[in-house]
């Protein structure tokens, strides 16, 4: 109803993340700020606060932690959960769905632990500092992402999913790292435990087992177990996220839906309104649901709390003097500040060089330059790390650390991008975007001899519309597309998805208009259909075929040929090769654009897609 693509919030929540982690930053940073005063002026009670014994007990069972550790080892674990959903919908649905594009952010990743490591390691070798080595090594994703969108607010969108992909790689190494380095003693039984418990949510997944409520008793047993093994818990959260599958919503399981409203509806009980609302639910991947569960609670509550818990220092002169020539302060600092960007470019370029191109960033090296200094911003897993390997004066000056590399970080992003766009066009399109080739979501392409085209053949920019003559969404997309269509280097073309279950006059309205193309007038009567929706009737149709002086007995006759009924199921085949599912759903040059369909957006859209196509061109 708001004018955005249908299954927005469901096929491409990864720019929904987006949004969501910028503006969630604000929330994370005005904790921090909270902490640090809570911390300097309360006199002692942040500390004595935060280290309250809180307990569970169930019979002989009981979980025994301070709130501290409720925060870092209990609703992180949430945390983790979304980042791990992020990543596995980025593998099915995204741009990793290429598995080669992930070699690259892959190793940056890796690399922009191991060079920062090794930094700091060069820094404090030999001192009571090495311990922490762990500290300098992870981005934290919400934090990044937020400031991202802050200091570079026409970043692009790949930029962003660059960094994702290489943050999450980070957490995933890093909570290895916890397991592994981090772990005092590690209990093997409670570990088989969660190993078979984690096992047998992923059998209850492949026999699709959809209730959410199937996998909570099994979520808290993995987390009690990885606790009573001596494992950070907030490991089970990224691999429960990462075995989420995710997928569009079935056209088949849609139907089926309609099909149990409409049974309510004639006949509305209880047992039915149940039903409609299971078989709803359940056409969204477990992917999809998780995260429309826990992704508000993740960015604005799980994660400034955090915050909160972890970022108080008390600073006084004294410490300032002491931390500000720490080996563990500056090995941090410079670990983030330049290890990381150092690291991000520099790998990234070295397999774009050995492999003569064939595998590159998927965006301009200014945005992966960009993605390499934003980076250096770590907090969440930093801070984990911290506490496991230090206390007192040590663990307040390995904070501050963090907390001035993410000062530093910013301001360098700032100053990158500001550079950035100060170049001239061309160029400033080619370091942001850069040449790389685009996916292509559109199944089959764009074929002039059979699809209906408006606009010129040899268009820089092709825009598709799947389409459904009844819909009121279509309706209302079409002066949009009008308008957008006053654009000389634009081509348009329109792929019939009645969406019968829902609209029962679609089909013969589809048939209406390919019956009107047999005689030259596919696109006047494509006009009068939207603009007469609510009088399809094929009494209608055939008033439709008179006003446009078509013949008007040919016209009736050629609508049940199988010349147009064929032309129609090739259409919904194609739209269910490219995972099309609701109507209007629109791909920009191929590429299948998510989200509102207003005038401003979809022309942005369409001059992103030119400017792309110009430096494709151009590469060529």
């Amino acid at each position: 109803m708001n004018g955005s693509t249908t299954w927005t919030r469901r096929v491409a929540p990864i720019r929904v993340f987006l949004r969501t982690e910028a503006g969630s930053a604000g929330v994370l940073v005005a904790a921090i700020v909270v902490a640090m005063i809570w911390a300097n002026v309360a006199d002692g009670s942040y500390e004595s606060f935060w280290h309250t014994d809180l307990s569970i007990h169930l019979g002989d069972m009981s979980v025994e932690l301070t709130v501290r550790e409720w925060v870092n080892s209990g609703l992180m674990t949430l945390f983790f959960l979304v980042v791990g959903l992020e990543a596995r919908r980025e593998f099915d649905l995204g741009d990793l769905r290429d598995r080669r594009r992930f070699i690259l952010p892959a190793a940056a990743g890796i690399a922009g632990m191991i060079l920062p490591v090794s930094i700091f390691l060069a820094i404090n070798h030999g001192g009571p500092g090495t311990a922490g080595w762990g500290v300098a090594m992870s981005t934290d994703t919400a934090l990044a992402l937020g400031l991202l969108a802050l200091v570079g607010k026409r970043v692009p969108d790949q930029a962003r999913l660059f960094l994702v992909t290489v943050s999450v790689v980070d957490d995933l190494v890093a909570l290895i790292v916890i397991a592994v380095a981090y772990t005092d003693e590690i209990s093997p039984m409670p570990l088989l435990v969660a190993v078979i418990l984690f096992g047998i949510t992923i059998v209850m997944g492949r026999l699709k087992v959809r209730s959410g409520y199937a996998y909570v008793p099994f979520g808290i047993a993995i987390w009690g177990a990885m606790l009573a093994s001596g494992i950070d818990p907030v490991v089970a959260g990224l691999a429960l996220g990462l075995t989420a599958a995710a997928y569009t919503p079935d056209r088949g399981a849609l139907e089926q839906a309609s099909d149990q409203f409409r049974s309510f509806r004639e006949q509305p009980t209880p047992e039915l309104a149940r039903f409609a609302r299971v078989t709803l639910v359940q056409t969204l991947s477990p992917n999809d649901r998780l995260q429309r569960t826990y992704q508000g609670w993740s960015s604005y509550l799980i994660v400034p709390l955090f915050g909160l818990a972890n970022a108080g220092i008390s600073i006084d002169a004294h410490f300032l003097r002491t931390a500000v020539t720490s080996p563990v302060t500056i090995g941090v600092f410079l670990a983030y500040v330049l290890g990381k960007p150092i690291a991000v470019t520099g790998v990234s370029a070295l397999i774009a060089v050995v492999t003569k191109g064939r595998i590159r960033p998927g965006v301009g090296w200014a945005s992966v330059l960009g993605s390499g200094t934003i980076a250096g911003i770590g907090f969440t897993v930093s801070f984990l790390i911290a506490a496991l390997a230090f206390e007192g004066p040590m663990l307040a000056e390995a904070k501050l650390g963090v907390l001035a590399a993410a000062v530093a970080a910013s301001v360098l992003t700032w100053a990158e991008f500001r550079i950035t766009f100060m170049l001239p066009k061309a160029k400033r399109a080619v370091a942001l975007l850069g040449d790389a080739d685009q996916l292509i979501d559109l199944i089959p392409e764009v074929d002039e001899e059979r699809d209906h085209v408006r606009g010129p053949s040899d268009a820089s920019v092709t825009l598709v519309e799947y389409g459904d003559f009844q819909c009121p969404y279509c309706g209302r997309a079409e002066p949009i597309v009008r308008e957008v269509l006053n654009d000389i280097d634009l081509r348009f073309v329109w792929r019939n998805l009645p969406l019968t279950d829902v609209h029962p006059q679609a089909q013969t309205a589809a048939q209406a208009a390919e019956a009107a193309g047999l005689q030259g007038k596919y696109w006047e009567m494509h006009d009068l259909l939207l603009a007469n929706q609510d009088k399809l009737r094929i009494m209608d149709l055939l008033g439709y075929a008179r006003q446009l002086d078509l013949d008007t007995e040919r016209f009736h006759a050629d609508m049940m040929q199988p010349t147009c009924t064929d032309r129609i199921a090739g259409d919904v085949e194609s739209a269910d090769l490219s995972g099309v599912s609701g109507t209007p759903t629109f791909f920009i040059n191929g590429r299948r654009h998510y989200g509102a369909y207003d005038v401003h957006t979809l022309k942005e859209a369409i001059r992103l897609a030119r400017v792309r196509a110009k430096i494709a061109e151009k590469r060529r």
